[in-house]
This record gives structure tokens, sequence and C-alpha cells, in this order.
């Protein structure tokens, strides 16, 4: 006899009809039987059928369990539908209630709700609160204000790019897939001995006076006649005399030009200057790799006005217009050249040489006939450019550790100031001795390395040093054979790490008490300081100003001030 078909369903309240393999039906009335797991409903619809023995009568194929039309299940497709059409009045509910928190639209009670629950409820609370804070301390508007600056191009004015033609290689193959064997090379033979590894851009230039051609411009070009007569013109030096309010005044009258920006040099900044002449604002700057730039401010030449030479191959460090010779300009370079531009001669002329390592010098007498320069070795040299020759008076060593700045005192030109490690020394250049040299005075308090220092241009009674400390300091130096006291000390922030030249506070040479330094704050900006540490002015422009100004200074008669950064570019503020 075959087995009966069974199967464990749970029937709520319902008839139905089973039928087993004999076509017998047989009627069920209700009936309750433990619950199965939920994974096997569908399997437990099915009856299993066991062949334990072979028959010989037709076996028909099990059936489903027949429903009834009440309790048929819906189909999937319009289950679904369903669902996510309650999913989507849910979320609609929430989308507009979020937009009435934000609208601070909505009562917080039972009733105002739209059908969220109270985790939800306490979340676009704390949201509201939230965007209440935000709005109290006006964030939403700095972020719009900061999505809207968006920072400029820089100046395209001054050396361009030129276009030089490629040469067009044939495109390389494969020998592999042209099916060609591999070529035999044979390595050289391994070197012996020490192996000198030299670049022809550091290669120092001859000894020897170089021609004046601009690098910038084509084979040929001849030097514009208006720069020897604008160079040759009669520069008086007019100290101004003006009452603080008066110079505040005209700092502020001070302001870059749309063609006040313009890169000189194509590497950084090391040194600049302005020529002392009034008509006109010629500057002229030093970069990494030994090239000089001339800047004629609104001149109609190539580049904008400017002219590019290259009598150095390495960082120059130092420059100077000569005050009583205007058509020469003096620059110093690391490589151990010191020369001079003379514009009426068109050539670079040797005035110092060595090996290398020259840092800075200074001029020691009125007709700026006499240097004092220094170099990294702590040793300062006395030259004197009526002699013949290119080497030193005398040599004499004053720091064996280290040197980086010398200034000489424009009224008593016997003293001069040295920067050395941590302490700037003063010493009287008529009892110099070759080595142990005694300072006269000292100005102690720096605890880093000390940038640079600098007597005041009229008097010389104040010193000014920038200290890697982040101070700039202010001594008084009225009596140079005492102790000389610090009358201020400023913090200002020096960090301006390896890409960047140092910050280095300078003089004007208008204002016995006022001095310019770069910064490194935001937004980028130059300031200028009184010897009392009052910020007098800071020069900011959110268009044409957007980089650190490490090199500064000051037209020695009028009212413009040039700064360089680390693109080869200046920056004229004037009036």
């Amino acid at each position: 006899m075959s087995s009966i078909h069974s199967c464990e369903v749970r029937v709520c309240r319902w008839n139905f009809v089973l039928e087993d393999s004999n076509n017998f039906p047989r009627k069920c009335t209700e009936m309750t039987t433990r619950r199965t797991k939920p994974v096997d409903t569908v399997k437990n619809q099915t009856p299993e059928v066991h062949s334990t023995r072979s028959s010989g009568r037709v076996r028909l194929a099990p059936k489903r369990l027949q429903y009834s039309p009440e309790t048929r299940e819906e189909h999937p497709r319009k289950k679904q539908k369903a669902k996510s059409q309650t999913e989507k009045e849910s979320l609609t509910n929430k989308l507009k209630y979020e937009e009435d928190v934000e609208n601070d639209d909505v009562e917080h009670n039972s009733d105002g709700r739209g059908g969220l629950s109270a985790y939800e409820l306490e979340r676009l609370e704390n949201i509201r609160q939230n965007k209440a804070f935000l709005s109290s301390i006006n964030l939403f508007q700095a972020t719009e204000d900061l999505k809207q600056l968006t920072r400029p191009k820089p100046s395209q004015r001054g050396l361009r790019p030129h276009s030089s033609v490629k040469e067009v290689l044939p495109p390389r193959k494969s020998l592999r897939l042209q099916k060609k064997e591999a070529e035999m090379l044979t390595l050289p033979p391994e070197p012996r001995g020490t192996l000198v590894y030299e670049q022809s851009s550091t290669i120092k230039k001859p000894t020897g006076p170089l021609p004046m051609n601009p690098i910038n411009m084509e084979e040929g070009f001849q030097l514009p006649a208006e720069l020897p007569e604008l160079c040759s013109e009669d520069t008086k030096e007019r100290k101004m005399k003006l009452d603080l309010k008066t110079y505040c005044s005209a700092l502020k009258s001070m302001a870059i030009a749309d063609d006040g920006v313009v890169k000189v040099v194509k590497d950084r900044i090391f040194s600049a200057a302005f020529h002392p002449c009034s008509s006109r604002l010629l500057m002229a700057a030093g970069d990494k790799w030994g090239k000089v730039g001339l800047w004629n401010f609104g001149a109609d030449w190539d580049d904008d006005g400017v002219l590019l030479f290259e009598p150095h191959t390495r960082p120059v460090g130092c420059m100077a217009f000569s005050t009583a010779h205007p058509t020469q300009l003096l620059t110093l370079s690391y490589d151990g050249s010191l020369r001079c531009m003379d514009v009426e001669k068109a050539v670079f002329d040797d005035v110092y040489d060595i090996d290398d390592d020259l840092k800075t010098f200074a001029f020691m007498s009125h007709d700026c006939s006499t240097l004092l320069v220094g170099n990294w070795y702590g040793e300062v040299a006395i030259v004197d450019r009526r002699t013949p020759g290119n080497s030193h008076k005398s040599l004499h060593s004053v720091d064996p550790k280290t040197l980086r700045c010398v200034s000489v005192h424009p009224l008593q030109m016997q003293y001069f100031a040295v920067a050395e490690s941590r302490v700037v020394s003063i010493y009287d250049s008529r009892s110099l001795k070759k080595t142990k040299n005694c300072a006269v005075s000292q100005l102690h308090g720096h605890t880093k390395s000390i940038s640079s220092a600098y007597f005041s241009p009229c008097t010389g009674n104040r010193i000014l040093t920038t200290c890697m400390d982040d101070h700039i300091r202010i001594y008084d130096t009225s009596s140079v054979n005492t102790e000389c006291p610090l009358l201020k000390s400023i913090r200002h922030d020096m960090h301006t790490g390896r890409w960047l030249s140092k910050l280095s506070a300078v003089w004007d040479p208008k204002k016995e008490d006022c001095f310019v330094v770069g910064s490194m704050m935001r937004p980028r900006r130059v300031q200028v300081f009184h010897e009392s540490g009052q910020v007098l002015h800071s020069f900011m422009d959110s268009e044409n100003l957007n980089t650190v100004l490490s090199v500064t200074a000051f037209h020695p008669t009028k009212n413009a001030l040039l700064g360089g950064n680390s693109s080869g570019r200046l920056h004229l503020f004037s009036s």
C-alpha cells in the first residue's frame, strides 16, 4: 500500500482539500500544529515524494495546497509597489518636515510629527539647533565669501618664455614586436678613483669684464639710449623730515598699479634695490642662479621694460647702487665674485673675487670707493676699488663660525656692525687685526641665528636686527663705545621654510625711525613699523598681492616701495 503524502502546515480557520497520490480526497477541518520556521514555508507547501517501492499504477504528480480565493496572497510586484509607495510617502513627509525645521515653521509637539519617529524628531531638532548656532557665528556667510575668493592668476608681465623649435624624433618601436634580435651592447668599464660631478650652470664666470648683453633679447641688441641718461641723472639724497602723521598719510596713498607686478628675473629673488633717480622708477633684482634684472617702470622696451643679464652663476645675495656714481650697480654672489655693472661702459667689471662663498658687502666711504665685504667663513675684507686688480686690501677674521650681514655706520664709517652666530658685534676698522679681534660693543638677547643687522640710515643711533627666534629688535647705538641697551623687541613670524628667502627688516632711508618687513600672515601683506613697535601701515591687495614678499626696499627719495617674491616678480607700491 502506497504511503500517503502528508505535510505540516498551520491552518487558521480555513478548510482545504488534501489529495494523496491515490486520488483519495479527504476533507480536513480546523486543526492546529506546531509552528514551522519561515524559511521552511515554501518547502513544506510541496509534499515530498518518497520512492521506497515501485508500483504498477500510474503515479500522479503531487499537487500544491489549494487555498481559497480570500486567502490568496498578493502578487509580489503589487506588494513591492505598495511598499515603495509607503516609503515614498514617508520620505516625502520627512523631507517636508526637515524643510519646516530649516524655516523654523514647525511646532514641536505631538501633532506636528509628520509621521516621524521620536528618534527622527530628536535628530531634526539637533540639526535645527546646530544650524542656528552656525548662523549666529556667521559661518555660512564666511563659507560663501571663501567660495567667491578665487586665487588670481600671477601677472604675465615682464619676462616671457621664448618659444623654441623642438626637434621631431622618429617614433620608437619595439624590436621584439618587429621580430628582430636585440642589439648586443657592452657595458662601459667601471670607473676608478673619485668622480667629480660638475654642472655647466654652476661653473663660475671667467674673471675680467663681461659685456652687458641681455639674455632675454636677440643677439646684437643695443641697450636703450635712455638707460645711460636715466642712470646718470643727478641724484642728491633728500632726507624727508616728516612728522609721523604725514608719513602715515603718504603710506596710505601708495598702492599697486595695474602694471605694477612684473617678472624681472627667472627664479627666486635674493636681493633687490631702487636706483636713486627721481624722474623714473628704476629697479634691480638678483635671483637664485646669478641673474640680474633691470626694470624701468612704464618703459616700452621689450618684455615690459625688463632687461635680464647673467653676470654670476649662484645666488646674488646683495646688491646696491652707488650713490656717488649712479651709473654703477654693485652685485655680490655666493660664487665668490663681486662685480660692478657700469651702464656707461656697458660691462660688468671685476671688483673682488675669491673661490666661493661671499655673503654681503657695504660701502665704507661716501664716494663708494671702499667696500667692506663679508664671507661665510666669518671673515671681513676691506676692498679699495681704486687699486688695480680684484683682490682685497686687508682680510680680518671676526667670527670663525659664521657671518650673515655687515652694516657700516652712516656718519662714523670706521664703525661697522657684524651679525654673527647669536650676537651682533660692533668693530672699529682702525684697530682691526688679522685674528682675535675684539668688538667695541655687542648686542645680546638673540636666542637663534641672526639674519640681518643694519644701522639707521640718517644718524646711526639705532641698530635694527632680524632673528630666527621670531623677533625684530631695536638697540640704542647713540654711543657705540658703551653697552647698547635694547629699546624694543617686536614679535614677528620668521619661519619662511626652504623655498622662500628669509625675511629681513630694513630701514626706510627717508625716515630715521621706521622700517619695513615682509610677512607670513594671510592675506599676504607688507608691514611698516615704527621703532616703538606700532604697525603704521600694512600694504595689502587681494588681486595683485598673493605671495610672500621676502625682499623689500624703500625708494631713497620718492614714496615708493618694492617687494620681491620666490617666482622672480617685483611688486611696486607707489603713490
